[in-house]
């Protein structure tokens, strides 16, 4: 789609004037160009370019303004009913009153966080086209220019923030929610999880979290004693070693691959690193994969690493303070001791660094739905592979923090992600459904599914491709718009506006009975805000909100057909593969809030295959989506009896062909005229038959050994067979009456 058209038919109506005349400046971009463009017509132009920014900054800070006034009226009016004693009645009328204004407010932000995006892609676009047809170049200019009104910088979360835990009193009664519930109650050292991954476009990023708040309230972890506020990063150092057998073992999920990693939670300045292992357990062994893990203070790290620091003096520490019960200081013993074993002999070292800012949305003490966005996603060099002492003999890099996007490093060392990774994590009993509105979640437009998505296997098999021999199924998607028409109404829709919502609110609170009493009503499960968790021990996986901005790129189309994002130049893949790009190519990655990265093509644009012909084993689904089909990877885990079951029903074919040739040489030999006639008809059919269960057992093994989802019949082979045993029948009966008549 041509963006002049998408930004038509994005826009708000009532906000329409307060939006770039992105049409007149292209109108008068052409027209100028076409007459001769001059100094004068530059100087029109960045006049009425500025006119435009400063009208779209002063809107998008009045409503930013205006979001933020009605949250705190509302936390006034809710503050008032707690206060005052009414009727249970009436209490759940003004509440019901409140709702209704909460919900017109994430209309307001989703619309704002719209508004931002789509402007600030209009003046990239027309700097684009100007600087395309116009003999003057406006980047670096512009560049300052926008700076000093920078609308599109404004960060959602906070509202965000503010808005869940508002739902969670209004749906609680008026009653906050219990804090002092830990979040990780129910999980022990070593826990599982059915987790299922998508992605989800910049584009749906602030629309799918309002949708999931209206649920889950948003987690906010803060070590105890602490006044900072939290910081939602994550960052991951991933080890292998130069042949990248971990990445072999995971992107082939062989049995028992291992994968290791250091992982800590918020700035440079976090002292506290678990060391974690993940192994894979295939379906048929009877076992579920496994994530363990135990932390260790940062000074301890490379000691651990290279062998000569133990766990003794922690686990002995950790038993007198009875924190831990002995099963799970045995388990941190072994653990910590097969790890170092694994380093040791598998020779792992750093690899592949993982960055990224995570909201996520739990309840605390309950861990059956746990959903985690995570955006930003950057995947970083380590290694030394090359020759270039990255980490110079530390367990990490220290030349980098988490200083998004990372500008100091050269773009061979880091890849970007395009897109928001969405995770479900579930804990249900056997036989029941998740929640009707997760299943709508993972079924609507907002996401795209993703099943067995690892940021390490992405960054290695972009980072170190020269490397790499497989490459993971998902590539095939990478140069595939991911946004789907909607279908169902989900998520953030404009609907009728309560207007006069707040005022019904004063009224009824006014008629009220202050001298009325009335019960507290208990708290509902159905609804929860935000919660904010004070964490004594491991905060185990970090569920903190994101305090940054929000990664956010558009994918559309220029006016002339050609691809192109808010920043240039880099492929889906984070960067085109076997291309390094300059850091100074674009003025847009300096000005980029949302992240660095852009549509660009994959490995297969260009007509050849995403992945090698070894790659690992994925099925090929199509999905209709209103605009044509599109080809999805999708893996499917194969058992070998699936193997085994092919090689019977070849051999079963076989034995069949045998029988049948058996009985033609013996009319062969031993025959009349005519049963020499019908053995040499069962003898071409009989052959047929071979060379028919040869072809289609290697047809099926090689689907089966791609993943394919099928289907594997084979309708038309049987049907010839059969006919043509018919008609050597028929034949022969033929023959055989007429001679003997």
């Amino acid at each position: 789609m041509k963006f002049g058209q998408q930004l038509r038919e994005a826009l708000v109506p009532e906000w329409r004037p307060n939006y770039v005349d992105y049409a007149g400046l292209k109108r008068f971009l052409y027209e100028r160009a076409d007459k001769g463009y001059t100094a004068d017509d530059e100087a029109e132009f960045v006049k009425l370019l500025d006119v435009e920014l400063e009208k779209v900054n002063n809107f998008q800070q009045a409503k930013s303004s205006e979001m933020k006034h009605r949250i705190e009226h509302c936390e006034h009016e809710v503050s008032l009913i707690t206060e005052n004693e009414a009727s249970e009645d009436s209490r759940r009328e003004q509440l019901d009153l409140i709702e209704q204004e909460i919900d017109s407010v994430i209309t307001g932000v989703y619309e704002l966080a719209k508004f931002t995006r789509l402007n600030f892609t209009a003046f990239i676009k027309i700097v684009k086209k100007h600087d395309k047809n116009a003999p003057f170049v406006l980047k670096p200019m512009f560049t300052v220019r926008l700076n000093s009104r920078p609308f599109f910088r404004e960060n959602f979360d906070g509202l965000l923030i503010e808005l869940s835990r508002l739902y969670n009193i209004v749906r609680n009664g008026g009653v906050d929610v219990d804090q002092g519930k830990d979040p990780q109650a129910g999980n022990g050292q070593n826990f599982v999880r059915q987790t299922t991954k998508y992605w989800v476009h910049p584009d749906n990023v602030v629309e799918l979290k309002l949708y999931i708040l209206k649920y889950l309230p948003v987690l906010i972890y803060r070590t105890k004693g602490s006044t900072k506020p939290p910081n939602p990063a994550v960052t991951s150092i991933y080890f292998d070693n130069e042949n990248l057998d971990l990445y072999q073992g995971r992107i082939e999920k062989s049995e028992g691959a291992e994968a290791i990693r250091l992982r800590w939670y918020g700035d440079m300045e976090s002292t506290e690193i678990f060391i974690e292992r993940k192994t894979h357990h295939e379906d048929w062994t009877g076992e579920s994969s496994v994530k363990e893990r135990f932390s260790l203070k940062e000074k301890y790290v490379n000691e651990y690493l290279a062998g000569t620091y133990t766990l003794d003096s922690k686990i002995q520490k950790l038993r007198e303070e009875g924190k831990k019960s002995e099963e799970d200081l045995h388990d941190m013993e072994v653990l910590g001791r097969e790890v170092q074993k694994s380093v040791r002999e598998k020779h792992l070292v750093p690899a592949i660094r993982s960055f990224y800012n995570r909201t996520a949305f739990q309840l605390p003490g309950d861990a059956r739905v746990r959903i985690s966005l995570d955006t930003e996603l950057t995947m970083v060099r380590e290694d030394s592979f090359d020759g270039k002492p990255r980490a110079a003999g530390n367990w990490r890099r220290t030349d980098i923090g988490i200083d998004y996007p990372f500008p100091q490093l050269p773009e061979k060392d880091v890849c970007r992600f395009p897109y928001a990774i969405l995770e479900v994590k579930l804990q249900t009993l056997s036989g029941v459904q998740p929640p009707q509105w997760v299943l709508d979640l993972i079924n609507s437009h907002l996401v795209e599914a993703v099943p067995k998505f690892s940021k390490f296997i992405h960054g290695a098999s972009v980072l170190l491709e020269d490397r790499v021999d497989v490459y993971p199924f998902w590539f095939s998607q990478m140069d595939r718009d991911i946004r789907k028409p909607v279908t169902k109404p989900i998520g953030v829709s404009r609907g009728p506006s309560p207007r006069n919502s707040m005022v019904d609110i004063n009224n009824s609170m006014r008629r009220r009975n202050a001298g009325s009493s009335g019960s507290n009503s208990q708290s509902s499960l159905n609804g929860h805000g935000n919660i904010e968790v004070i964490v004594e021990e491991e905060p185990g996986e970090n569920l903190s909100q994101n305090d940054g901005n929000t990664s956010q790129h558009t994918h559309t189309c220029d006016d002339d057909g050609d691809h192109a994002t808010i920043n240039e130049g880099t492929s889906l893949l984070g960067r085109k593969k076997g291309q390094q790009k300059s850091t100074t190519a674009s003025w847009l990655q300096l000005l980029n809030p949302f992240g660095r990265s852009s549509t660009g093509r994959s490995a297969s644009s260009n007509g050849q295959q995403a992945f090698p012909r070894d790659a690992p084993f994925v099925a090929r689904q199509d999905i209709g989506d209103g605009t044509g089909e599109r080809r999805i990877a999708v893996p499917i885990r194969v058992e070998p009896k699936v193997f085994f079951a092919n090689e019977r029903t070849f051999l079963a074919w076989l034995n069949f062909s045998i029988l049948l040739g058996s009985l033609a040489l013996g009319l062969l030999n031993f025959g009349d005229r005519t049963g020499r006639v019908a053995g040499a008809a069962f003898t071409m059919i009989s052959m047929f038959v071979m060379v028919y269960a040869l072809m289609l057992f290697q047809w099926r093994a090689e689907r089966i050994r791609r993943r394919e989802s099928g289907p594997y019949d084979d309708r038309v082979g049987p049907t010839i067979v059969v006919v043509v045993l018919i008609a050597a029948v028929v034949m022969n009966f033929y023959m055989k009456i007429t001679s003997t008549g």
